[in-house]
C-alpha cells in the first residue's frame, strides 16, 4: 500500500523548490502502514500529466497529494478545484513553452474538484499550529494542470483514490535570498515563508487525515 506525493523542480527565478524538497524529505516514510512514494515532476506542460499517469499506473497509490510552490502565499494552501485552462502568465515552463488560454482537455468539463477532504485537512493543520487555508484557485500554470489532469484521468479509470493539490510557500532561506537580490537593505519587501520541516509535517498530516476520513 502506497501514498504518492509529488513536487516540482525549480522554475522561473527560483533556484530551489520546497515542493521537491518535501517530496524527497518524506519519500520512504510510512503512515498507517502505507509507504510514501515521493517524486519530483518536470515543470513542462508537455510532460507532467503523462508522468503523473505513469506514476499512478506503476504504484497504484491509495491517496495522491501533488504539491507546488506559491511564492507569495503566507501558508499552506489546500486547493479545492482545478480548472480546464493552461495559461502560463508571465512564467514559461522549463522548456520555454508558453500556453495562452488553452484548454487542457478541449472536450471535457470546466473543472474537477479535489477529492481530498480539503476542509478537514485545513482544520487539522490549523489545530496543529500550521498556517493553512482552503484555496479556491490553483492558478492556470502547471500546479492547476496536474490537479485537473490527474483528477480527469482518475475519473476516466473509475479510480476512487483521493487526490488533491497543496501549494507550499517559500522557505525562509528562499525568502532571504529573494530579499537580498531585491535589495532588502533598501526597503524591499520580504516574501512570506514557512520552514521546510513545517511544510513536510503539513503533507504528512494531509495524508493522515485523508486515510482517516476515507
Amino acid at each position: 500500500m502506497t501514498l504518492l506525493v509529488t513536487g516540482y523542480e525549480p522554475f522561473g527565478d527560483h533556484n530551489e523548490n520546497p515542493s521537491a524538497m518535501v517530496a524527497c524529505e518524506i519519500d520512504g516514510e510510512e503512515i498507517a502502514g502505507h509507504e510514501i512514494i515521493g517524486h519530483v515532476l518536470p515543470v513542462e506542460f508537455d510532460r507532467t500529466a503523462e508522468e503523473m499517469r505513469n506514476l499512478i499506473e506503476t504504484h497504484d497509490p491509495t491517496a495522491i497529494v501533488a504539491t507546488g510552490l506559491a511564492a507569495g502565499r503566507a501558508g499552506i494552501s489546500v486547493e479545492r478545484v482545478g480548472i480546464n485552462v493552461n495559461d502560463c502568465g508571465s512564467t514559461p515552463d522549463n522548456a520555454n513553452v508558453e500556453p495562452r488560454n488553452e484548454r487542457i482537455r478541449p472536450d471535457d468539463r470546466a473543472g474537477y474538484f479535489a477529492t481530498l477532504p480539503v476542509v478537514s485537512v485545513v482544520e487539522e493543520l490549523l489545530e496543529r499550529g500550521i498556517p493553512a487555508h482552503v484555496s479556491n484557485s490553483a492558478g492556470t500554470h502547471l500546479c492547476n494542470n496536474v490537479l485537473y489532469s490527474t483528477r480527469a484521468y482518475l475519473e476516466d479509470k473509475a479510480n476512487t483514490a483521493p487526490m488533491g493539490f497543496v501549494h507550499l510557500p517559500c522557505t525562509p532561506g528562499m525568502a532571504a535570498e529573494q530579499a537580498r537580490v531585491g535589495n532588502g537593505t533598501s526597503g524591499a519587501s520580504v516574501k512570506p515563508s514557512l520552514s521546510l520541516a513545517m511544510q513536510a509535517e503539513a503533507i504528512r498530516r494531509t495524508f493522515e487525515v485523508t486515510l482517516r476520513d476515507e
